[in-house]
């Protein structure tokens, strides 16, 4: 962690655009990128190939220190395999809304977090980058959609990697994910006090990064 470098957190619930707003906004800039949603995906995954109860804290918060987490070319490695498709399925998410409500889980995988934050600077997308993890970022934004509108999103990945899925199930898991987020104990999903607030339903991403930049430049 160099804390000289400057951050830019952007927080939002899922489907909200945040990842490819990151993604460009850190292309952009030159600087590094942080998906801290991919590191809890990635530690869900550890937990659902040990068969592990989802309910047993202690038990989830026990096996990351042993985990090797990478981040590179694109892809996100868990024990030297490429995991990026896995973490991206539902059972995987649903199981990362649940380990992530857990305080101790939280707090093994706060400083992993943080240890990204290194020159020229980091762009961190997740839940409570601006909330938690980085408080003093110099520039925080919460994107949000309507829940009909992220359904649809998804649905659209899901298509599109040859998976199918009905467009009211993805409705109700969202909705119950974020109550879940919304309401969980610790970090709770929510705008930092001094974020900026876009909204992204009918925006397309093109709209959202210039949004984005018009705060930021």
């Amino acid at each position: 962690m160099n804390e000289q470098a400057p951050v830019i957190t952007i927080d939002g619930p899922a489907g909200a655009g945040k990842g490819t707003i990151a993604c460009m906004l850190a292309e952009k800039l030159g600087w590094r990128m942080l998906d801290s949603g991919a590191i809890y995906r990635v530690a869900a995954l550890a937990a659902l190939r040990r068969h592990l109860d989802l309910q047993d804290e202690d038990a989830l918060a026990a096996i990351i220190p042993s985990l090797h987490i990478e981040f590179r070319d694109g892809e996100a490695w868990l024990d030297g395999a490429v995991v990026t498709s896995e973490i991206r399925n539902e059972t995987c998410a649903s199981a990362t809304s649940k380990i992530a409500a857990f305080p101790a889980v939280r707090t093994v995988l706060l400083e992993l977090q943080r240890s990204f934050q290194q020159l020229p600077g980091l762009v961190a997308d997740g839940r409570d980058m601006g909330t938690v993890v980085f408080p003093r970022a110099n520039h925080k934004f919460f994107l949000t959609a309507s829940a009909e509108i992220r359904a649809e999103r998804r649905l659209k990945q899901l298509s599109e990697q040859g998976l199918s899925a009905k467009l009211c199930d993805l409705i109700q898991d969202i909705n119950a994910r974020d109550e879940r987020d919304a309401n969980r104990p610790v970090a709770p999903l929510k705008p930092a006090e001094d974020a900026v607030l876009i909204d992204t339903s009918y925006l397309d991403q093109n709209e959202v990064f210039a949004a984005v930049l018009h705060h930021i430049v």
